[in-house]
């Protein structure tokens, strides 16, 4: 997930209200899905969120009460379950099936492999929850903030996958992106808990998994995905899956330029910090 920016701009009650108005309609939805229509499969997404909010209390109550340093925490716990949880999907697959047969298009569209559903309703607790939070505290800044905007679509996304049980093993596939999201986490705590000497070994280890994961878990990974829906367009059957899908690899792949000019500037204002230090 892209990081997080912190303070509401000019305009933003209106931006606030529309974002928390389309919370609602999906906490309205999930709940007539679970509750009504008895989805109890379903249910790991009202425990994700309810877990990260429990997490959030308990750091706000042990260690800090600064909004954004909480928020990041939780946002590192999310990445780092997630990233677990992926790599153990994909390897009991690979052991499963092999890699032959685990990126045919049967698999990754209409498939759903051990642990990946319930994967999934976790991260899209997660998001709910972070929606939440960020709305809350006025974690983002901007007219038209893109990280509400990213947590909304992953949001659509990951629901209407939930629902149609469709594009479970492909939107698992996206989510190996939070191996990079780790280190983007993990440099934010570093920070604002006031280590910030760009001579440090462990910093100079931290940037070093940040562009490798950057390149390899994000980029490299959202390029493949896309050049594999594109390659299997003909296969898709006429509705809204394969536009959905495009459009929202389009919007990653966007996002991961955004972020890799992000991690340029950052990368770069630290070197001269610690230069003008030295």
């Amino acid at each position: 997930m892209p990081p997080h920016r912190a303070g509401g701009a000019a305009g933003g009650g209106d931006t606030s209200a529309f974002f928390a108005a389309t919370l609602v309609l999906w906490a309205v939805s999930v709940g007539f899905e679970i509750g009504v229509r008895g989805r109890r499969e379903l249910a790991p997404v009202a425990a994700g969120f309810a877990f990260f909010q429990a997490a959030n209390a308990a750091v706000r109550a042990a260690v800090s009460r600064d909004p954004l340093f909480v928020n990041t925490a939780i946002s590192l716990l999310h990445s780092s379950l997630t990233s677990a949880s992926v790599i153990f999907v994909l390897v009991n697959q690979w052991r499963n099936k092999g890699l032959e047969n685990m990126f045919e298009h049967h698999e990754l569209f209409g498939g759903s492999w051990i642990g990946a559903y319930s994967a999934l309703c976790l991260s899209c607790g997660y998001f709910a929850y972070d929606q939440l939070d960020m709305l809350r505290y006025r974690l983002y800044s901007g007219w038209i903030p893109g990280i509400l905007m990213h947590h909304l679509i992953l949001l659509i996304c990951f629901t209407l996958a939930l629902y149609r049980n469709v594009t479970i093993n492909y939107l698992i596939l996206t989510l190996v992106c939070e191996l990079h999201s780790i280190f983007l986490h993990i440099r934010k705590v570093r920070r604002m808990a006031g280590f910030r000497d760009f001579s440090r070994k462990v910093v100079k280890l931290e940037w070093a998994l940040n562009w490798t994961t950057f390149v390899s878990a994000r980029v490299v990974c959202h390029i493949l995905i896309t050049y594999k829906l594109i390659a299997d367009a003909h296969k898709f059957d006429k509705g809204i899956e394969l536009p959905l899908a495009l459009l929202g690899m389009a919007g990653m792949n966007l996002l991961n330029i955004f972020l890799g000019l992000d991690l340029f500037k950052a990368y770069g204002r630290e070197r001269n910090q610690q230069r003008h230090r030295d």
